[in-house]
C-alpha cells in the first residue's frame, strides 16, 4: 500500500497544478511590469517553463508575442485559435483578460509531449498592453 501512495505522489509531481500555474503567471506579470521586452524574450526562450506549464502572451493587435511551448505560434492572431471541439478559446482568452484580475478559460488541448486532447484551464490576465496566460491540465 505504501508503494501505491508513493507512486501517486510521484505522478502528481509530474504535472503542474493550478497553484503552480498561478504562481508562474504572477511571476510573468511582475517581470512584465519591470521589463516587457526582456520578459517576452524569456518566455520565448522557455525561461519560465516547468513540466507542462508555460506562459504565452498576445499584444494589443491580438497577435501572439510570446509562447513558451509553440514558437510557431508567434505572430498568429490569437482570436483565430480553436480547440479540437471548435471552441474559439483564443477569442475567449482575449475577451476575459482584465488588468489586476485572473480569469479562467477551459478548453481541450494537447499536453506537451502528448497526442491526446485533454481539458486545459488557462489562467488569464492583462498586464500593460499584453494578454498573458499560463494553463494547467485538469487530469
Amino acid at each position: 500500500m505504501a508503494v501505491l501512495g508513493a507512486a501517486s505522489v510521484a505522478l502528481g509531481a509530474e504535472y503542474g497544478t493550478r497553484e503552480e500555474a498561478k504562481a508562474m503567471l504572477d511571476e510573468v506579470v511582475a517581470e512584465m511590469k519591470a521589463d516587457k521586452a526582456a520578459t517576452l524574450d524569456k518566455i520565448n526562450k522557455k525561461g519560465f517553463n516547468d513540466r507542462d506549464l508555460y506562459p504565452f502572451c498576445s499584444g494589443p493587435d491580438g497577435k501572439i508575442t510570446a509562447h513558451g511551448a509553440l514558437p510557431e505560434r508567434l505572430g498568429v492572431d490569437q482570436a483565430t485559435l480553436k480547440d479540437s471541439a471548435g471552441k474559439p478559446f483564443g477569442a475567449e482568452i482575449r475577451k476575459v483578460a482584465e488588468p489586476g484580475k485572473i480569469a479562467e478559460v477551459i478548453y481541450m488541448y494537447k499536453r506537451p509531449g502528448s497526442t491526446e486532447q485533454e481539458p486545459k484551464v488557462s489562467l488569464v490576465t492583462k498586464v500593460d498592453d499584453q494578454v498573458c496566460a499560463v494553463g494547467y491540465y485538469k487530469k
